[in-house]
């Protein structure tokens, strides 16, 4: 992939490592290594995501993300701020495998497709983006969303929140399969998918805004760094990458120093536009409404209840740890989701 810098000033270009596609895959080692990273990422990531699910469906307007975690740590340990992580792994794993499957198959596809009808690469790459991920997070829900449900119920487990503070136990949860069979009883499997349509609000739209940030925001920072590398390369030629005539070069640290900067601005991005729907979703998904714990609370009374507590600007409670969450994770993410490609790339040679 050719990324042009500066192209109105000059005809220099910035070469990257080309892109990776399904077909180049090792798919066998494509998903078992993807297995064993991302449960990395997941188990760094998991505390914070806790304290985000805290924030979001407290009655009261907690501190901030810092010292919710350390009350948590005080009062309850520090195992708790890994509660619910077992039965999240074990959906995570599957999860994944899907959305990288569905990603990689519909980018590969839509990329083709776009160029064909004339599209420019830059718009094409974007397009192909965001449909790979709007396609990869409605694949992906399928498993994730009683994934969340159970293990969200387990994240509040242990907090004065009405919900989990009554004597009712149907709201006390042993462990993972202890939660998932007393929803089962409780709600049947349609309350293993409470909220999976406000999930699909939510997830599909991010990772669409996501992806196509990503796309946009990589060819800016390349941009920038291309002018920095040849205003550099006029006043000396150390510039810490190869330069040939009109040509620069990146090494791969560059390479995944730009894939991280530019994950991590499209993760805040994302994260505040589709903050009120994740607020709601959680909501939905942890909350019992009524008494006896046969009905949860529609949509409507979630949206009022919330808006009662602290106006709309409750909406974007957790908004700190969700930021700092879908930024760190992305940028994980994508260094790590780049890096595995090139594991699990047929020709070794031809990316390393």
């Amino acid at each position: 992939m050719n990324i042009s810098a500066a192209e109105e000033e000059s005809a220099k270009e910035i070469h990257i490592p080309a892109d990776i596609d399904w077909e180049m895959l090792d798919k066998s080692k494509f998903f078992l290594l993807g297995a064993a990273l991302f449960s990395g990422v997941s188990a760094t990531l998991y505390p914070v995501v806790l304290v985000k699910t805290r924030q979001q469906v407290s009655q009261a307007q907690l501190s901030g993300g810092i010292r919710t975690a350390i009350s948590i740590v005080k009062h309850e340990g520090f195992r708790a701020l890994y509660r619910g992580f077992g039965t999240s792994l074990m959906g995570t794993i599957p999860a994944r495998a899907l959305y990288m499957a569905a990603l990689e198959v519909t980018k590969s596809n839509v990329a083709s497709a776009t160029v064909r009808f004339g599209v420019p690469e830059p718009t094409a790459a974007a397009i192909a983006n965001a449909v790979a991920g709007l396609s990869a997070a409605m694949a992906a829900q399928l498993v994730w969303t009683p994934i969340d449900v159970v293990s969200q119920r387990l994240m509040v487990q242990g907090t004065h929140h009405p919900s989990c503070s009554t004597s009712s136990s149907h709201c006390r949860y042993v462990n993972g399969v202890d939660a998932f069979r007393k929803i089962v009883n409780t709600d049947g499997p349609k309350g293993l998918y409470r909220g999976f349509g406000i999930s699909i609000l939510t997830y599909a739209p991010s990772n669409a805004v996501w992806w196509a940030s990503y796309s946009v925001a990589q060819r800016l920072v390349w941009g920038g760094i291309g002018c920095y590398f040849w205003k550099k390369d006029d006043e000396s030629n150390e510039n810490g990458s190869s330069s040939n005539g009109n040509t620069i070069r990146p090494d791969l640290k560059t390479v995944m120093a730009v894939q991280g900067v530019s994950a991590a601005m499209a993760g805040g991005v994302s994260a505040l536009i589709t903050m009120p729907l994740d607020t709601i979703k959680t909501r939905l998904q942890v909350l019992d409404g009524e008494e006896n714990g046969r009905r949860g609370p529609t949509l409507g009374q979630t949206v009022r209840n919330l808006v009662k507590e602290g106006g709309w600007l409750a909406c974007y409670r957790g908004l700190g740890p969700r930021c700092a969450s879908m930024s760190m994770s992305a940028t994980t993410m994508i260094t790590t989701y780049e890096f595995l490609k090139r594991l699990s790339a047929k020709n070794q040679d031809g990316f390393m």
